[in-house]
């Protein structure tokens, strides 16, 4: 079976304000194909300090995060291809959603 790159990403959710949002779209990700979620895990951390589920060191009290490891699976066939010409991957970032979004906005603004 192909396996696509695998990613992961720490969200946080600062003063408990997690609201489960996040569900329909991931479901939406997964019931289409383009993802297929390796894993998910909830942390929360209360006021006092008390951590629920593991413990997180970089977690302030008061606050949230979810880990998500995840398959670009809609990426499987180009990553095969890529591995069978003999291919090997020497460097991958996420480029942050605001530098994108703000070159976005200044293409518009011709500039």
């Amino acid at each position: 079976m192909p396996i696509g790159p695998v990613e992961y990403i720490v969200i946080g959710f600062p003063e408990n304000r997690f609201t489960g949002a996040i569900v329909p779209a991931l479901t939406e990700l997964v019931d289409s194909g383009t993802i297929r979620i390796i894993d998910l895990v909830f942390v929360k951390k209360d006021a006092d300090g008390s951590v629920m589920s593991f413990e997180f060191d970089a977690l302030e009290p008061n606050s949230s995060a979810a880990l998500l490891v995840w398959e670009d699976a809609w990426a499987a066939p180009l990553a095969t291809a890529l591995r069978e010409a003999g291919g090997v991957l020497l460097a991958g970032e996420r480029i942050p959603h605001e530098i994108v979004e703000a070159a976005f906005a200044e293409l518009s603004s011709g500039a």
